[in-house]
């Protein structure tokens, strides 16, 4: 999959150069005072570019506060005049968009309930043909579908929107974990690499669910050269009308902002260079030996779905995958490397090998 999006960098509608961008406000904009007082402490900090406030909040069951709706507009206005600060909010259909654009709000997103809907993205992205002067951000679907994620940036830059960006919230899921989304980073690493112009903002709060959660999630985001973070903060937390246990103080975010190490792209030192360059081109031998012997097990593999199309066997043994599956994690674990990871590679090759040996079967049935 190739993306071509021409879309304009940071430095030209967010203003930033030279670090990552910071989008913080509260969760939700609960009241005037309340929204007016984060902002000017945000703003005292002098570390945060965009303040953010959620105005309609998509509450996953009703009777809980739903946002103050198109009156939150009014507030996030009123912060803009008299801060001077760009201010943005999430928007899920047509009339969130154009009430937004009324206030003159600088930065939209698409949230990740919203994104999954082609339909109301394409809706959205015709609200906006022809608007100047506002960034649009895409938070990831719900689910881990990058061409979903993608297909909304494809929607909106036919739109004639040339200022996005991407927003990693993590991925929904039913199995336990410490996130509140699991980040499966490996999802914003492919848009990156099949789309390295768009900008990748890291939304800590939502994938961690737990304040204590957002330096971590934030530091692994820097070091994987995002180019910015979404996150939620509020004067007092723990009163908070929505998403109480993953928001910061101003303060702490201060001091989360002040311990994050941002990393730099490359070095220009040579020594630096010729090392890195070297340790590269044993990983580059490495890769190829492993390549070639993956090929020689396919070929075994091959081999051994002749014979069991022969003795009338099925290519699935249950008791031979898992003892693969415990000899290999505890070989993984005895050469110091995660057993999960090995795991997650043999069930990759095991899927390959079924893949092949259920095709000589269905050739030997064709012939028939």
């Amino acid at each position: 999959m190739e993306v071509n999006l021409q879309v304009n960098p940071l430095e030209k509608w967010a203003k930033v150069k030279g670090k990552p961008l910071v989008i913080a406000g509260p969760c939700s904009a609960e009241t005037p005072e309340q929204l007016m007082a984060t902002a000017k402490l945000l703003k005292d900090l002098g570390k945060v570019d965009v303040l953010r406030a959620g105005i309609w909040k998509p509450r996953t069951r009703p009777n809980s506060f739903e946002g103050a709706g198109a009156e939150g507009l009014k507030w996030l206005a009123d912060v803009k005049k008299e801060l001077g600060i760009p201010v943005g909010t999430e928007v899920a259909n047509t009339q969130h968009v154009e009430e937004a654009l009324k206030y003159g709000i600088d930065v939209l997103w698409i949230g990740a309930r919203t994104t999954v809907s082609p339909f109301s993205v394409q809706e959205m992205a015709d609200a906006l043909q022809g608007v100047k002067n506002v960034a649009v951000l895409v938070k990831n679907p719900t689910h881990p579908e990058l061409p979903l994620w993608i297909g909304a940036f494809e929607r909106l830059y036919r739109a004639g929107i040339r200022d996005l960006a991407a927003i990693h919230r993590g991925f929904a899921t039913s199995d336990k974990s410490k996130f509140r989304n699991i980040p499966m980073w490996q999802i914003p690493i492919e848009l990156r690499r099949i789309a390295p112009q768009i900008p990748i903002i890291c939304d800590p709060s939502h994938i961690g669910g737990k304040r204590d959660l957002i330096f971590e999630i934030s530091q692994k985001a820097l070091d994987l050269n995002f180019d910015g973070l979404m996150i939620e903060t509020h004067i007092t937390p723990e009163k908070a009308w929505s998403d109480a246990d993953q928001q910061v103080t101003p303060a702490r975010l201060s001091e989360i902002l002040s311990e994050l190490k941002v990393r730099k792209d490359s070095s220009t030192d040579k020594d630096f260079n010729d090392h890195l360059d070297d340790l590269r081109k044993k990983i580059d031998n490495l890769d190829r030996e492993l390549i070639e012997v993956l090929a020689a097990r396919m070929a075994i593999v091959e081999k051994i779905g002749e014979y069991k199309r022969e003795n009338n066997v099925t290519t699935y043994q249950v008791k031979r995958w898992d003892d693969i599956m415990k000899n290999r994690a505890d070989l993984a674990t005895k050469m110091s490397l995660n057993p999960e990871y090995i795991i997650e590679i043999y069930k990759i090759i095991h899927e390959e090998s079924i893949r092949k040996q259920t095709e000589i079967m269905k050739a030997v049935a064709s012939k028939a």
